[in-house]
């Protein structure tokens, strides 16, 4: 898929890697690039800076998608590409005292923002992409949905469901002309991973959201579902299917060292 000239919606795109792909876009030659977030100042900083438009959005909140998605529609044309991009990074706890936590706030909060909000954005645009004859999502998830995050069973658990809901999309809409790439980077230099605990997902070769924007363009052009921006996480999902046992033993030495850094 070639952005130019088409109308594009990029939630959590006032910062981070969602600031970063709505640059790109417009580099790219994007008709409209529409910024979507939580954070309406911002958003609208960087609506100005690419010659877009913004809108606040809560993506946990289905009403609020539906009229990102209406509004772009009624103001700016069909939506080819839309960025389900806004992710949250709580409920780490790097001593891990129990998987199952303290409350389910953790849980249900990412569980919306991760994984409902791009239902919802399917919801309401598969069946005006089905009409128009084709569309692309882009879903921005994390190597944690491929392999996990010690620290984090709320963020793990709604990443894999996210890569879970993607490959169903993919699947049942293909003959549909909808594609679907996810993005799933490791540590990327963002206000998000400098507000969590230092742990695996930091000091693998940490990347700016610019160039992971630039991997995002570059997978999409090639249409591949899987976009990598760290290619050693190939080689740890390998590893992983390959002896799964051997896989968990290593992520528990890992958790153990985490322990102990942050026991002190």
């Amino acid at each position: 898929m070639q952005v130019t000239g088409k109308v594009v919606v990029v939630t959590g795109g006032a910062n981070g890697i969602g600031k970063a792909l709505c640059e790109a876009f417009h580099r790219a030659g994007a008709a409209k690039v529409v910024v979507a977030d939580l954070d309406s100042a911002a958003a609208r900083a960087v609506a100005a800076a690419v010659d877009g438009a913004a809108f606040q959005c809560d993506v946990a909140q289905e009403k609020h998608i539906l009229h990102v998605i209406e509004e772009t529609e009624r103001q700016f044309g069909p939506i080819a590409l839309f960025c389900s991009n806004a992710g949250i990074g709580g409920g780490f706890d790097p001593l891990s005292v129990n998987a199952g936590g303290s409350s389910d706030e953790p849980f249900a909060r990412s569980w919306a923002i991760h994984v409902m909000a791009h239902i919802y954005a399917a919801r309401h645009l598969i069946p005006r992409m089905k009409a128009r004859g084709g569309g692309y999502f882009l879903n921005t998830i994390s190597a944690a949905g491929l392999l996990s995050q010690v620290g984090s069973p709320a963020y793990s658990t709604t990443k894999h469901a996210a890569v879970g809901f993607a490959e169903n999309l993919a699947i049942s809409h293909k003959a549909d002309g909808i594609k679907v790439s996810i993005l799933c980077p490791q540590g990327v230099d963002t206000n998000m991973l400098r507000a969590i605990p230092k742990g695996p997902q930091s000091g693998d070769g940490d990347l700016t959201p610019e160039q992971v924007a630039q991997d995002a363009l570059a997978g999409l052009a090639q249409e591949t579902f899987l976009i990598l921006p760290h290619p050693q996480v190939l080689g740890y999902m390998r590893r992983k299917t390959e002896n799964y046992d051997r896989w968990i033993a290593g992520m528990a030495k890992i958790q153990a060292k985490m322990r102990e850094d942050y026991g002190k």
